[in-house]
């Protein structure tokens, strides 16, 4: 048993506070990770805020991070301290339908990724707080200056990789890489419609501009989001979706955009339907953002959906496998062909987690990073 320190959300709503916990020793199959950086997404204040119900709290957050192995647990092979890892908040088990159809994202691990406990096992807990459990975010609460982790959250990454940039790829950028690339059915010389352009977004846009689209319009309410967009390949700015789609249909005789990706920060069943409208026939808008669970209902026209052979398509992930997603991403990064440095708005202290979220929320950052001693 070890003590940390880890952003602790104790109610929701709520608001994450530094401290001290109890973490276990790690077990077969699993890793003692120190902690080097931790991304600031948008899906924790999601929890924070009750749009996403935690099982269990008080909850040790954070879930985009990246780290060095510091303990291994017995008879797990393949691993050794020193290892540099990327940890991805969706464990793989690699044997499930949709692990073995290609789609790790969608692994049935994915439905306990709210519990905050073991990824096979929803009554196991490896931190606690005065002798009671507590969950982990994604299983992996990577807003810790240590975390025990299952090995299938883990993927190894090369020693020479800077881990605060390397640890983006956990969340946000593969989650808007992907929107785009595998699942918003676009090719070279499309017109793209990116909608927020913060964390994820951002992601999605230099993915656009990537594939060769001959048009990619970030919309933003934020200036500096705007302005930001311009930077990592947007073509063009809007402030709002009737803007964009007004100047995508100019692009296109009047048809609209290929494709549009919906990454706000708070998504609305009115956000999806101003999508769909941006559109051409057989269109595709994308969803990749998310907003309160317990929220339905789109104001869509059904009718005009069957006319135009419109498509509507969720996005976990943006579609990715992490344990091939995550490397090849890295492997962009090196290239020069994936912009991860720039991403960073801001870092932080663990202790100033709170203010982390209050910039993100208030439009400051693309991302904050929350770095680690």
């Amino acid at each position: 048993m070890i003590k940390t320190r880890t952003a602790l959300l104790r109610s929701a709503p709520g608001t994450f506070e530094v401290s001290e916990v109890d973490l276990d020793e790690p077990r077969q199959g699993e890793l003692l990770i120190k902690m080097v950086a931790s991304g600031l997404c948008h899906s924790d204040d999601h929890v924070a805020t009750g749009d996403f119900p935690a099982a269990l709290l008080p909850l040790a957050g954070g879930h985009e991070g990246g780290g060095i192995v510091a303990g291994v647990g017995p008879n797990t092979p393949g691993w050794e301290e020193g290892d540099h890892v990327v940890l991805s908040f969706l464990a793989v088990c690699g044997r499930c339908r949709m692990c073995a159809t290609g789609r790790q994202n969608l692994c049935d691990f994915g439905a306990g990724v709210l519990t905050g406990s073991r990824p096979d096992d929803p009554t196991s807990f490896r931190m606690s707080l005065d002798g009671k459990p507590v969950a982990q975010g994604a299983g992996i609460s990577t807003l810790s200056e240590y975390t025990v982790v299952d090995v299938r959250s883990a993927v190894k990454v090369e020693h020479g990789l800077p881990l605060d940039k390397a640890a983006l790829v956990g969340c946000g950028v593969a989650t808007g890489w992907g929107s785009v690339t595998n699942m918003a059915d676009v090719h070279a010389g499309d017109v793209i419609i990116v909608m927020g352009v913060g964390g994820i977004g951002i992601n999605s846009v230099q993915a656009a501009a990537a594939i060769g689209a001959r048009a990619v319009i970030a919309v933003d309410p934020v200036a500096f989001k705007r302005e930001s967009a311009m930077e990592f390949g947007a073509t063009h700015t809007a402030e709002n979706i009737k803007e964009a789609t007004a100047l995508a249909q100019s692009m296109t005789n009047g048809q609209g955009a290929d494709a549009t990706v919906v990454a706000v920060g708070v998504v609305e069943g009115e956000h999806i339907a101003e999508a769909m409208e941006s559109i051409r026939k057989a269109g595709t808008v994308v969803v990749a953002g998310v907003g309160n669970m317990f929220k339905t209902g789109v104001p869509l026209n059904h009718t005009t959906m069957a006319l135009f052979q419109k498509r509507l398509q969720g996005a976990l992930y943006g579609g990715c496998n992490p344990t091939y997603d995550i490397p090849n991403l890295l492997a962009q990064y090196t290239a020069g062909t994936l912009m991860l440095d720039q991403l960073i708005t801001r870092t932080y202290t663990l202790d100033q987690v709170a203010q982390g979220y209050a910039d993100m929320k208030a439009g400051r950052n693309l991302r904050g990073v929350v770095l680690f001693d």
